[in-house]
């Protein structure tokens, strides 16, 4: 910026000496004698100074031409530079997102992950609950301690078997007397009943499905003690009700020996 400031400044002073100069020679008096001679010689100092001048003008636009061309390299090495840079930055913005590619990927990865976790940790809960469902068992007897005789009614009556020897998956509920299948399969019961001979008074139980009569231990003595018994193979939905009723006009008993008892098991489901 130097040089092209000084270029405008020297042609100034090169044009102000050349009109001084052209001044001072029209004003100068030149005698007569003499005027034929002058005429004949060129002014010199007017000719030098013009070419001094341009010798100064063609050396400052040599340095500003230097300047440029030193200029021009550092401008393309500053685009290079800039170029290389910006290409840098692209490449690390492909970076980044490639990143976020793949950041993406493995969330949706780890969030399928997690479901599948989820579905098979449920399918583990469901598995055991089947396994536990699918162990189902119990056996009782009439009367939870002493001895007695239950009967006779002039209706069918539910009975209630309340001493529980063996209640594997809880099915069996000892304050109702019902059975109610926790799961679809097959059921295999047995009942026995005992009671003494009576002129008037069978002993007998039916067992029952849902209200209907399914098969009955019935036995008439007149005296002496006796025993009847029973035992079905049933398919039961989740929620059907088994349970026994006795006969009308009926008895049963019980006593410390367990004569009378109700028993049941899953023998697999469906």
């Amino acid at each position: 910026m130097e040089m092209t400031m000084c270029f405008p400044l020297l042609l100034l002073i090169c044009s102000l000496s050349t009109a001084q100069l052209q001044t001072e020679s029209d004003n100068e008096i030149i005698p007569h004698g003499k005027q034929t001679e002058s005429q004949g010689r060129e002014p010199t100092n007017v000719s030098d100074h013009q070419q001094t001048c341009t010798q100064d003008i063609n050396a400052v636009l040599r340095e500003m031409s230097a300047a440029l061309a030193e200029q021009r390299v550092e401008m393309r090495h500053l685009q290079r530079e800039n170029e290389a840079q910006t290409a840098k930055l692209e490449l690390q913005k492909t970076e980044v997102d490639k990143l976020k590619q793949q950041l993406k990927a493995q969330a949706a990865e780890l969030t399928d992950t997690r479901a599948r976790t989820d579905v098979t940790e449920n399918q583990v809960e469901a598995l055991k609950r089947d396994n536990e469902v699918k162990q189902v068992a119990f056996s009782t007897c009439l009367l939870a301690s002493g001895h007695g005789t239950i009967g006779p009614f002039n209706t069918h009556t539910p009975l209630v078997f309340r001493y529980v020897v063996t209640n594997i998956g809880n099915a069996y509920n000892p304050s109702t007397g019902f059975f109610i299948a926790p799961v679809r399969g097959a059921y295999h019961f047995e009942f026995y009943i005992g009671a003494h001979g009576h002129p008037s008074h069978p002993s007998g139980a039916v067992l029952v499905k849902n209200g209907e009569h399914i098969f009955i231990a019935y036995e008439h003595q007149t005296s002496g003690f006796s025993k009847s018994a029973n035992g079905v193979t049933l398919l039961l939905e989740v929620g059907d009700v088994v349970f026994l009723r006795l006969w009308v006009n009926s008895r049963i008993y019980d006593n410390g020996n367990h004569h009378s008892t109700f028993s049941g098991n899953l023998l697999f489901t469906m």
